[in-house]
């Protein structure tokens, strides 16, 4: 598998609980777990842990265990040498019932860990970080997905899982070697909308775009646009929740061209998290939601480096944006 100059991008969608995912070579600073999911109205516990190794009593750098107990709280602590360090206690961010999403950002000396798009905790190193080799949840939740994003080092070949890594098949969601994205520009994280976000040197072919958000529960609809100039839209996506639709289209010349709309399924829905992953091809757009095909659309406008902003806006909450 070749080297390719991007952050790695390892999402895991639905998996069943006890679920752990490896982390070839290790976390290193720059990189970031996403856990999505719901906690249900009879959860009183779970856990995500960062470990470094597969077995039981192995040493766990971080330990994250929201307690529901009628003193709602997050421990967190590290287990190490067979034994549980000083626990750390922190008011509990989340609600029963309602969907959640937790960021682990590993820099230098600490996680910073944020909880629905706000900082919720520090946490200093008392494992290094090189040392953790999967990350593991369990416990009363809903996971709805797991995702490993690279800092822009080279993770067991190239920054992407190998075939047959646990977790990472299809029927996990996991891309296949011909579909792995490509990606140069740092990521933004839970960036405001509207968004704008420019393109050095135009798109290019074979660059891919990661969108990862949230539909509140007004939602109706929101637009994803690639723009050439100020006045060309050379890819229009725009989910309408009210018409159950997804609308795809290109604005060239000062008119739109047809609509197309037909998915084989609508990832869109209120209340629910989603994953786009958008691939330039030399032919057309290949479009993967929630790790599945979604849609192909063939190109109305062939000149790539003229593809030079990518806005968002709408009924969305922005989590994750890279390409």
């Amino acid at each position: 598998m070749s080297y390719l100059p991007a952050p790695g991008y390892m999402p895991t969608y639905n998996p069943p609980l006890p679920y752990s995912q490896p982390i070839p070579g290790g976390l290193r600073p720059g990189m970031s777990i996403y856990v999505q999911g719901t906690v249900p109205h009879h959860t009183k516990r779970f856990v995500v842990n960062l470990a470094c190794a597969s077995h039981d009593g192995c040493d766990v750098a971080l330990h994250f265990n929201p307690r529901f107990d009628g003193k709602d709280k997050v421990v967190l602590n590290t287990f190490q040498g067979g034994r549980w360090g000083k626990e750390e206690h922190q008011s509990m961010p989340l609600k029963k019932g309602e969907h959640f999403e937790v960021v682990f950002i590993v820099s230098g000396d600490r996680y910073q860990i944020r909880v629905n798009g706000n900082h919720f905790c520090d946490y200093m190193h008392r494992i290094p970080p090189e040392r953790v080799m999967e990350v593991k949840a369990d416990g009363d939740l809903q996971l709805q997905s797991m995702t490993l994003l690279g800092g822009g080092g080279m993770m067991g070949g190239g920054g992407y899982p190998q075939m047959g890594m646990p977790g990472m098949g299809p029927a996990a969601g996991g891309y296949p070697p011909s579909n792995l994205p490509m990606m140069t520009a740092p990521a933004s994280y839970h960036p405001q909308v509207p968004y704008s976000g420019s393109f050095p040197g135009g798109l290019g072919s074979k660059r891919t775009v990661v969108v990862r958000g949230f539909l509140p529960q007004h939602a109706k609809q929101f637009r994803i646009n690639f723009k050439a100039g100020p006045n060309e839209t050379v890819l229009h996506i725009n989910p309408r929740l009210n018409e159950r639709a997804v609308v795809r289209n290109s604005y060239l010349g000062g008119r739109w061209g047809p609509e197309e709309r037909e998915v084989q399924f609508n990832p869109f829905q209120a209340g629910q998290y989603f994953d786009l992953s958008i691939r330039c091809g030399n032919q057309q757009f290949k479009v993967f939601a929630n790790g599945q095909p979604f849609f192909n659309y063939k190109h109305r406008f062939h000149n790539f480096q003229q593809i030079d902003r990518l806005e968002i806006d709408g009924d969305v909450v922005l989590s994750y944006v890279q390409f």
